[in-house]
């Protein structure tokens, strides 16, 4: 979906900076739940040789959906991702919806775990357990 077309219904691009936005748009629901789910209308050029979403695109929404979960579980201070098992459970094409849900596990002082997983009409795509690190702000020290 290009920013000049039309967001599924319900749904709304959001701003995030940086590499999402060139395979992006990220899309979040209108109506938001007790968990974070963020989507990504796939496309042609988000296909691998065989005609298949590739994993690349996958472990991309994955981990930007980690991301998100992660920064608002620190009251949006910064985190990194330091670790992410992905598991590949199925494929997407183009032209399916790809909708992700990510929600926090457990947190510690510096670390955060958080669990994530894609589906494209209802079928599981990919799922992720991904460790994120909080991280100082500008002019901090860790």
């Amino acid at each position: 979906m290009r920013e000049e077309e039309v967001s599924p219904e319900g749904w709304k691009p959001i701003n995030v900076k940086g590499f999402i936005n060139e395979i992006g748009p990220l899309l979040r629901p209108l109506e938001r739940g007790e968990v974070e789910v963020y989507a990504m209308q796939a496309e042609a050029r988000h296909l691998n040789p065989l005609g298949l979403v590739h994993g690349g695109v996958l472990t991309s929404l994955l981990d930007q959906a980690v991301a998100i979960v992660a920064w608002n579980a620190c009251d949006r201070q910064p985190t990194v991702t330091v670790q992410m098992d992905t598991r590949f459970l199925g494929a997407a094409r183009a032209g399916d919806f790809l909708a992700t849900r990510a929600s926090l596990r457990h947190a510690t002082r510096s670390l955060l775990f958080v669990d994530a997983s894609v589906s494209a009409g209802g079928a599981p795509v990919a799922a992720a357990s991904a460790i994120l690190k909080r991280t100082a702000k500008t002019g901090q020290s860790t």
